[in-house]
């Protein structure tokens, strides 16, 4: 039993010891705001550029669709109050609207999907050059970790933390 203590007492003195060293080789902790160098990106803008024209024009196309449904529901609208227009036609004009209503859903959809699709193919290339930089300055610093305060909340960042953000920008060009 005085034995087992002994050893116990050794490795316990041992852990003491230990524990200054494990606090000197704390991990080297950096943030960076990837928002702040995206949004100074040249080439955000013209990708915001190129998106604004296409989104336009689905506009212009989806006020013309509009416009015709309008015109469709304002006929038929018309022939259903009139009692001498024949059942056929209002039915033919019913169908009009309904056909009308389905391509303005159906065109939203696919025009959601589109701009969805260019606006990911637009900016992919940009987010993997902030987050290229991000790699490369961290490794560069030999930083073990670096979080991203525009996707990871920081609820407090002592004074041992350093911001990124200004050597990412430098390493882009910025």
């Amino acid at each position: 039993m005085k034995m087992k203590h002994k050893f116990m007492k050794k490795i316990l003195l041992t852990i003491v010891a230990a524990l200054p060293l494990l606090a000197a080789a704390q991990a080297r902790i950096a943030i960076v705001d990837s928002k702040a160098v995206f949004d100074v990106m040249p080439a955000k803008a013209a990708a915001e550029a190129q998106l604004k024209a296409v989104t336009d024009a689905y506009q212009a196309e989806l006020d013309k669709l509009r416009a015709d449904f309008d015109s469709k529901f304002a006929d038929y609208q018309a022939s259903a109050d009139d009692a001498s227009t024949p059942a056929t036609i209002k039915e033919r004009r019913m169908q009009e609207v309904m056909e009308g209503d389905k391509k303005i859903q159906a065109f939203e959809k696919a025009a959601k999907a589109d701009i969805t699709a260019r606006r990911d193919s637009l900016m992919a290339p940009i987010e993997k050059a902030i987050k290229d930089a991000i790699k490369a300055v961290g490794d560069e610093g030999e930083y073990d970790l670096v979080l991203d305060t525009a996707t990871t909340p920081v609820a407090y960042a002592g004074s041992s933390v350093v911001d990124l953000t200004a050597a990412v920008m430098a390493k882009l060009g910025l």
